[in-house]
């Protein structure tokens, strides 16, 4: 419901999506859910629960309710997401249903935007998202290859879309300014949070808001006890935002923000990989820096007219050397490798109503333009080709309801997509691509407590610069070197979701709500992208192959309950996937997953306390060598948020994280998780 708020300012007719339900829920209920949030990324705005679309929307409530010291600490109550990687501040990526790898370049099948501005990075052993929490309000989750409709094709695994704050989000009613103030500790280890907000209204019409975030850590400690290297860090993080509404009833809005995101890291370790020796330890600085102006026109008086504007500016720059290997190589000389985006979208959406039924037609066009970098102090890195990736696409969503009962939706797009590496890449040349998405999606509720959902999708991905063009010399683990993958043939994707969702209020006690949705998926992959698994070989072989026929399978459920007086929350993942040639399992598939919270609610307190749990299924395979042992991992937790008196607007909350130092290992991670945390956050807003 503070989702929904957020946006009550837009013109009527971009709510009335989820008017009905949020309806429902205010007449039957005072209590709303995660099921019940608002999702704005899948078309026409909607509550997450009528999306015909496994969707996870995280608001700033849960965000803060994580008090994560790293980005990837807010998904750990999102099904079918895993962070791949570790807890170390630059190295971690995304895995959607299992869909991303640790040592491959599977950024490009997960599509990550911050404001609509697209981000990207991929290097050997580094993270593909480098930011902070602190800089959010907003996250969204769209899980499979239905999204790749509206987003770019290729997007196999799915989207992952970041909002960042708005000034309005500090300043209530009435007031022209407000800061806000926010400082964290975290016990594993010596880790802490300095934060500064502050937003100011010039007018009813500007508003701006500035925001800077410094965090360290030492390195943190696995269960036990255990140290592990190399995961030490400093960042420093800030925001600026400047929004502007104007027109009649001040419903065009233009916004420019500037995010920026920069870390130190000395001494990160690389682990054991295969023959190779010890790589050592390197030195990391990391600057991450998103620029983007957008304009909005919901025409609320003009059916014809809901135009959306976004351009953007991403650049990751990663700076390492002081590398300690002992072998001489470009993979360890001083070095700067780096992306840069240039993006730009535009999209309108056309609205037709009749006596029974209401229709959204969006069709848009977006283009980018992509230039990867690498240079060393001991010549090119051919394992990190220099090059261009050009991208335009047209795509179409038509959004069909019939009696507020029955949904469907399809849609489709076309890529065009130009890959042109460098001049001093021999033996490489242009490519051209075209990839198709086409998608069907639809939704039938059956009364007011029981809908079914379903969807087909199609779509393709081409091969990225790195996986067309990388090459290596003989080392110890490919005697005879690697070449470029040159012949490497599109990915393809059809997906198949069905599912069912149910909404109740009133249950127990006067005032609770209850939802529940679940989602089945299968993929069938066709021509899959994934490193050469042919090491030893002696003659050479090349750096990417593709798998003749893959399937990836499983299930999704998440469910919640809120009442005056408790909470509750589930959220289940099973994913299983094999190589149909050789019967082996993906090594891209996490373990089956189970989190869950209760809580209890003392309103005239405003205190909230509860557990939360993380369970997880033994598997034998994964980023390192398994196998895997399941695990189980809880935490206590409590808020303290005082709305009234001399408190009101200061937060209090405190943790403790994997309570009984359980040592454990995600199977896409390549550390160990972190052991025993205590986590205390205090923030308070000051508004004039």
């Amino acid at each position: 419901m503070a989702a929904g708020a957020a946006y009550a300012q837009q013109a009527d007719r971009t709510e009335v999506a989820g008017e009905d339900r949020n309806d429902d829920a205010d007449q039957a209920s005072g209590n709303s859910t995660l099921l019940d949030r608002v999702v704005i990324g899948a078309g026409l705005e909607k509550v997450a629960i009528d999306t015909p679309q496994a969707v996870t929307v995280l608001d700033q409530e849960a965000i803060d309710a994580e008090q994560p010291m790293t980005i990837g600490e807010i998904f750990r109550q999102v099904p079918g997401v895993t962070v791949v990687g570790s807890d170390r501040v630059a190295g971690q990526s995304f895995n959607i249903r299992g869909i991303g790898d640790l040592t491959s370049a599977d950024e490009s099948k997960i599509i990550v935007s911050v404001d609509g501005a697209v981000k990207f990075y991929e290097q050997y052993r580094v993270g593909s998202f480098f930011s902070d929490p602190e800089l959010y309000k907003r996250v969204e989750v769209l899980r499979g290859p239905a999204s790749s409709t509206l987003y770019g094709a290729g997007a196999i695994g799915g989207v992952v879309n970041f909002t960042t704050k708005d000034a309005s989000d500090l300043l209530a009613d009435g007031q022209t300014g407000a800061v806000r103030l926010k400082t964290m500790y975290d016990s594993n280890k010596a880790g802490v949070l300095a934060s500064l907000t502050a937003a100011y209204a010039f007018s009813e019409q500007t508003e701006v808001l500035l925001n800077g975030n410094f965090r360290r850590s030492n390195d943190y400690d696995a269960g036990g006890g255990i140290e592990v290297s190399g995961s030490a860090f400093k960042s420093f993080s800030g925001l600026a935002k400047v929004t502007h509404r104007f027109g009649v009833n001040n419903e065009q809005v233009l916004r420019l923000s500037y995010e920026r995101w920069q870390s130190n890291d000395n001494d990160t370790d690389y682990s054991q990989t295969g023959t190779f020796p010890v790589f050592g330890t390197i030195d990391r600085d990391i600057t991450d820096q998103t620029a983007v102006l957008s304009y909005e026109n919901p025409a609320s008086d003009n059916p014809w007219l809901d135009l959306k504007i976004n351009l953007s500016v991403s650049d990751t720059q990663v700076w390492q050397g002081n590398a300690s290997a002992p072998i001489p190589s470009p993979l360890f000389a001083d070095s700067d490798y780096g992306y840069r985006t240039y993006a730009a979208r535009v999209e309108n959406t056309f609205e037709w109503t009749g006596e029974s039924y209401t229709n959204h037609l969006t069709v848009g066009a977006q283009g980018s333009y992509q230039e990867r970098t690498a240079t060393t102090t001991m010549g090119p890195a051919s394992f990190h080709p220099e090059g261009t990736d050009t991208k335009f696409g047209v795509f179409f969503q038509n959004e069909f309801t019939w009696n507020d009962r029955l949904t469907i939706i399809p849609g489709a797009r076309v890529d065009f997509i130009t890959l042109d590496p460098a001049n001093g890449i021999v033996g490489a040349s242009t490519r051209n691509e075209t990839a198709f998405s086409p998608k069907l999606a639809a939704m039938y509720k059956l009364n007011e407590t029981f809908s079914l959902f379903g969807s087909v999708a199609h779509t393709e991905r081409v091969p990225t610069l790195d996986e067309l063009f990388s090459s290596n010399a003989p080392n110890g683990d490919y005697p005879g070197g690697r070449t470029m993958s040159l012949g490497l043939q599109k990915e393809t994707s059809n997906a198949v979701e069905a599912g069912f969702a149910i909404s109740g209020y009133d249950l127990v006690r006067d005032g609770d709500s209850l939802q529940l949705k679940t989602t089945a998926f299968f993929n069938d992959l066709r021509d899959m992208i994934v490193p050469n698994p042919n090491t030893g070989l002696p003659t050479p072989v090349t750096y990417y192959q593709n798998v003749t026929h893959a399937q990836i399978y499983g299930v999704e459920v998440e469910a919640a309950y809120d009442a005056d007086y408790a909470f509750a929350s589930l959220a289940y993942s099973h994913v299983h996937g094999e190589d149909k040639s050789t019967g082996a399992t993906l090594n891209t598939i996490p373990a089956d997953t189970l989190a869950m919270t209760l809580g209890a609610k003392i309103p005239q307190y405003d205190l909230a306390v509860g557990w939360r749990g993380l369970f997880a299924g033994s598997i034998s395979t994964g980023a390192t060598p398994g196998p895997f042992a399941g695990y189980a991992v809880h935490d206590l937790f409590a808020d303290w948020k005082p709305d009234e008196g001399t408190l009101a607007g200061l937060e209090f909350r405190a943790s403790v994280e994997n309570l009984f130092d359980k040592r454990y290992q995600n199977n896409l991670a390549g550390d160990d998780g972190k052991g025993r945390t205590f986590k205390l956050t205090l923030a308070k807003t000051i508004g004039w």
